[in-house]
């Protein structure tokens, strides 16, 4: 016997129309694929994609400091050993839990060696917006890797 068999005909159909409303919002259709792999995926503090693949553009150098809730990720000095009279410092600082160009932040320092001590010199606009190029295409791969 059903549940509302008691009830008035009135009630019997008022509750019949919540109860399939509210399992009604619970199925549906299926979800987008789109969101399996949404750019604000994210368990840490920052955007998971971005966050991976700036550890990635960095692994060749040494880390002083990777703080995934803050989103910062910096380098120790590193010299190429075809040019160990040069080394490079790099900071990545992930600005948002999107995965956007205008989320990524890198900076770069340089030194030169000069007189038995390292001297700072400029660093080319070109080489950290290639960085950050770098960066944001593997973050893009990974998102990518993750919906299929």
């Amino acid at each position: 016997m059903s549940a509302f068999a008691n009830l008035p005909r009135p009630a019997t159909l008022a509750m019949a129309l919540a109860a399939s409303a509210t399992l009604a919002a619970c199925g549906g259709g299926e979800r987008p694929e789109a969101d399996l792999a949404a750019s604000q995926v994210t368990t840490i503090g920052v955007n998971s994609y971005l966050w991976r693949a700036s550890l990635e553009a960095v692994s060749f150098a040494p880390l002083l400091q990777a703080d995934s809730n803050g989103g910062v990720i910096v380098t120790d000095w590193y010299a190429n050993p075809s040019n160990p009279g040069e080394r490079v410092k790099v900071t990545i600082t992930i600005l948002d839990q999107d995965l956007r160009a205008d989320a990524l932040r890198v900076a770069a320092s340089r030194q030169v060696a000069q007189g038995g001590g390292w001297v700072d010199a400029p660093v080319q606009a070109a080489t950290v917006q290639k960085l950050e190029d770098i960066i944001l295409t593997k973050a893009r791969e990974l998102r990518r890797q993750a919906v299929s």
